[in-house]
């Protein structure tokens, strides 16, 4: 049986109220008091339930991390790990926790509830945005602070994100300047923003190079390496000469989709990828990409959460981070130079 608040004043010779302010860091409880009560939760490894804490203080230091996707992608993608080894990170700098919510889409309603009313958490970091989430809308019409990694399209939230659609533009177009005349992209899910921004960047480098659109040559994938497999699989019959991939692991997929197809990589069909996770500098041929910088992502997402919250701050953050074109072997620009 757990020891409670009673046992801990019983044991250390002073009221039930002492022990919770030392517990709550108040700073008028004397420092001799203090040490002898920290003395007796030290040595019986007393942890304090946050729900409880929650209600003493308002505040139980604790994130909410909320990834709206399958199970079987987060743990598959790096670029989840990463990006909660980011926000893991700046929680621990700022003696926070962070609990994970990982919000299958059946689930997603039921899921709603036990974020808003456990009152275990401060704040929530929504780690993908859908074009209609039923989790930003009820954290929207609720009043605890949340932030998104991603732009939200139609509501004022704070949010963390690169521009995905000068990205996606700077990934097209670097290939339509080495000389690609067929153009291909397979593109993020579109029901998620990142996905169509993406997408909209690709539309904007060909308008920019005044070329035609070519519904054949647009395939949509699902930000996986086999819906990349796949995308690639119906877009070599349309022999695309360059192909945008939105992201790193549909990248992978396409490549080996490539590969089978006994098509040589840049030879045959350059490759962009999106992402550049780590892997991307060993693939054969080495992964040309968009970096964007998922650890900081993670970590500036927990700044401005807990400024808010500590704060009380309303007005809404928008934090828009750089990326950077890796240029490596897949596209074919050293064998143009």
């Amino acid at each position: 049986m757990p020891l409670t608040l009673e046992d801990i004043a019983h044991l250390s010779d002073v009221s039930r109220s002492t022990v919770s302010r030392v517990i709550n860091s108040d700073s008028k409880v004397k420092e001799e008091t203090r040490l002898k009560v920290l003395k007796v939760i030290q040595s019986i490894n007393f942890q304090p339930n946050l729900a409880a804490r929650g209600l003493a203080t308002g505040r139980t230091n604790v994130i909410g991390v909320v990834i709206p996707a399958r199970v079987s992608v987060i743990f598959t993608d790096p670029y989840f790990p990463q990006f909660i080894q980011g926000v893991s990170s700046a929680c621990n700098n700022r003696t926070y926790s962070v609990m994970l919510w990982l919000a299958e889409p059946e689930y997603e309603r039921h899921m709603i509830s036990r974020i808003l009313h456990n009152g275990l958490i401060d704040g929530v970091i929504v780690a993908k945005a859908l074009m209609n989430d039923p989790i930003v809308d009820s954290l929207f019409e609720s009043k605890m602070p949340f932030i998104l990694i991603g732009r939200h399209p139609t509501l004022d939230v704070n949010f963390i994100d690169v521009d995905n659609l000068q990205a996606g533009r700077k990934a097209t177009l670097h290939l339509l300047r080495l000389g690609y005349k067929r153009v291909a992209t397979i593109t993020g899910s579109q029901d998620q923003i990142v996905g169509y921004d993406r997408y909209q960047g690709y539309l904007q480098a060909l308008k920019d190079y005044d070329r035609t659109i070519r519904p054949e040559l647009v395939v949509e994938g699902d930000f996986t390496e086999e819906g990349g497999y796949n995308a690639m699989s119906r877009l070599v019959p349309q022999k695309p000469d360059a192909v945008f991939v939105a992201s790193d692991m549909m990248a992978y997929g396409a490549m080996r989709a490539i590969h089978e197809a006994n098509l040589r990589i840049p030879e045959d069909v350059a490759i962009v990828g999106f992402d550049d996770i780590p892997a991307s500098a060993r693939t054969t041929p080495t992964l040309t990409t968009v970096r964007q910088p998922v650890l900081q992502m993670g970590s500036k997402a927990v700044e401005a959460l807990i400024n808010t919250i500590e704060n009380d701050i309303k007005s809404t953050q928008h934090v828009i981070l750089d990326t950077e074109l890796v240029v490596r072997e897949s596209c074919g620009a050293s064998q143009m130079r």
